[in-house]
């Protein structure tokens, strides 16, 4: 049996509305706080049957929202969808963490009679809040697996927006004027060549690393950043590229409501 360690904690992350009072003898309906409450989520399995120090392990560190199970949920499959990486694309992804693990864990146990090693294999999970503004929730979602036996593990990352007003995901599509996706993705090459130039790549570079379209957006107060994950843009030894336009750049590309015109 899976060996699981848990710890749930109130998570302080989002800070709600305060009520000013004075001394009148009338009351003012209060209305309901945009900023959603979070839990801290931390959990750690560990390969069944193994003991010590050299033990395969899947280590979650996430969010919930007590007030939206929606969401809650959201961030579960997004999360466990982004721990598969790119070498399980066409499997059904996990529907708890402990199915996550176990799955995992058989993995490398076959991994294990196929090329012993005596590297451990080790999965992490985790979302963190990125940026809060204007009534927008920006989570990072992180995973990096790691298969004993392998050069090095596969670190993937994905933005989750989160409209307070209406508690709902914001995809890509909701952010982007109609009409606007090829304007941004002019804007996008611009970013590229700046990094690109910051990164002091030459043109060989950029021959052999096409940039390829990405929608995976946190749109920021002053400037949207688009992340890649490794292999998508640069090789592995770059990281994971992350490419900024400026919000003044996306008047006319971008929803005034994502910009902080609205």
């Amino acid at each position: 049996m899976v060996r699981l360690t848990s710890v749930m904690s109130v998570g302080t992350l989002m800070a709600s509305s305060v009520w000013l009072t004075g001394c009148h003898t009338s009351q003012q309906p209060q209305e309901e706080p945009l900023a959603l409450a979070t839990l801290a989520v931390e959990q750690q399995f560990v390969a069944p049957g193994c003991e010590g120090e050299r033990c395969s392990t899947v280590r979650i560190s996430a969010l919930e929202f007590p007030q939206d199970e929606a969401l809650t949920q959201q961030l579960q499959e997004r999360l466990l969808t982004l721990g598969m990486g790119i070498t399980e694309e066409q499997a059904e992804p996990a529907v708890s963490w402990a199915a996550y693990a176990q799955h995992f864990f058989e993995l490398a146990e076959e991994g294990n009679r196929l090329t012993p090693s005596e590297m451990t294999s080790e999965a992490m999970l985790e979302a963190t809040v990125h940026a809060h503004h204007d009534d927008l929730l920006v989570l990072e979602l992180n995973s990096y697996v790691y298969h004993a036996g392998q050069a090095h593990g596969l670190p993937m990352t994905a933005f989750m927006v989160i409209d307070e007003r209406r508690r709902a995901v914001v995809e890509a599509e909701d952010m982007l004027l109609d009409g606007q996706e090829a304007a941004f993705d002019a804007l996008l090459t611009e970013a590229h060549q700046r990094w690109a130039s910051d990164m002091g790549q030459d043109e060989q570079f950029l021959e052999n690393w096409p940039l390829s379209p990405s929608r995976n957006i946190a749109p920021l107060e002053e400037a949207w950043e688009v992340k890649y994950n490794v292999y998508d843009i640069a090789p592995y030894a770059v990281g994971q590229p992350t490419l900024t336009i400026p919000v003044e750049a996306l008047d006319g590309v971008a929803k005034p409501r994502f910009i902080g015109a609205e």
